[in-house]
């Protein structure tokens, strides 16, 4: 038994594992923070796991359409028309459930697992459609900006175990930090955070006070998708290379909603919170384990987001707590 937690320590703090914990929680960590950020307006999107597909399959679409144009490919290029198309895909994923929930008030829980089901479906019928045209059986590589996502930081990334655990990573990787701090600031310093908080909390109020709602959580929701859709686009781009492949997302999405919980919505949290999950994902390939002990590693991340729910729940500290209009639709008595 000793010998077992000594062999899980080490592989636990090694750089390569380190490294690759912190690959596989980047998108986690765009998902959760999208979802936070969708969730102070009070709008629960449980179609995270379908806006984070349709990111992928819009950054990998834009990606192959310019590779393929017969002209010259230009690495810089062909990132930015990914992340254009991965936006463009993941805000619409955002605008569908917006007007249907805020607009038409249709049950947030149902509406966002109706747009996990398309968003899942849509990139699996973009994906196969394009594996056709590319003569390709079920999986599709844009290999020049796959290539162009990767690239590390120069020189830095070279410095030993130092460079390769904080420096040999591509842009995402740290845009999906930067973007985790800058709303964790915009919430928590600005009016315009505060204001969004007020909606999640009580709309009512906030719109006696002048606030509007529905334009405060048609942005959030809009935003939170986008910066989902971002997910997407690391995991087809940055962790895989360029590569998709039907269903190949697997439970991240899902992972990146349980994530709103265990960081109690707070984006500052979220960014250690997304390595630890990325680490618990994958800590049972690093052991040595099999069969049922297996399968038990593989629901930790779960299990530690139970945990802390039930401990938040059993504090009742109000800044531990979800916003109480939260899934609730809003809509002023006059209208």
């Amino acid at each position: 038994m000793i010998s077992f937690l000594m062999t899980v320590l080490q592989k636990v703090f090694s750089i390569s594992f380190l490294c690759a914990a912190v690959v596989q929680g980047m998108p986690l960590l765009y998902g959760a923070t999208g979802e936070i950020l969708t969730e102070k307006s009070g709008n629960l999107n449980l179609g995270i796991p379908g806006i984070m597909y349709m990111g992928g399959i819009g950054g990998l679409t834009g990606a192959y359409l310019y590779e393929n144009s017969g002209g010259s490919i230009h690495p810089g290029i062909s990132v930015l028309i990914s992340v254009v198309f991965a936006l463009v895909f993941s805000i619409i994923g955002g605008l569908i459930y917006a007007v249907l929930t805020i607009t038409f008030r249709a049950n947030q829980n149902v509406t966002g697992l109706a747009l996990t089901t398309f968003g899942i479906g849509l990139g699996n019928f973009l994906g196969g459609s394009i594996s056709r045209l590319a003569g390709t059986a079920s999986q599709i590589t844009v290999y020049t900006t796959g290539k162009a996502f990767k690239t590390t930081i120069p020189v830095l990334s070279n410095l030993g175990g130092i460079g390769k655990l904080f420096f040999s990573y591509g842009f995402l990787t740290y845009l999906a930090i930067v973007i985790a701090l800058i709303c964790a600031y915009i919430l928590k310093k600005t009016r315009v955070g505060i204001n969004l908080s007020a909606v999640g909390e009580n709309p009512a109020a906030a719109d006696a006070a002048g606030i509007s709602v529905t334009k405060y959580k048609y942005v959030a929701t809009v935003l939170g998708a986008a910066i989902s859709g971002l997910g997407g686009l690391y995991f087809v781009m940055e962790y895989l290379g360029g590569t998709w492949q039907n269903n190949g997302f697997g439970d991240r999405g899902w992972l990146a909603v349980a994530l709103v919980i265990f960081a109690l919505w707070r984006p500052a949290r979220v960014i250690w919170g997304a390595v630890l999950f990325g680490g618990l994902y994958i800590l049972y390939s690093y052991i040595p384990i099999s069969g049922l002990i297996q399968e038990l590693f593989k629901m930790l991340p779960y299990v530690v987001t139970i945990i802390v729910l039930i401990v938040s729940s059993v504090k009742k500290k109000k800044e531990n707590q979800p916003p109480m209009g939260l899934g609730i639709p809003y809509f002023r008595e006059d209208r």
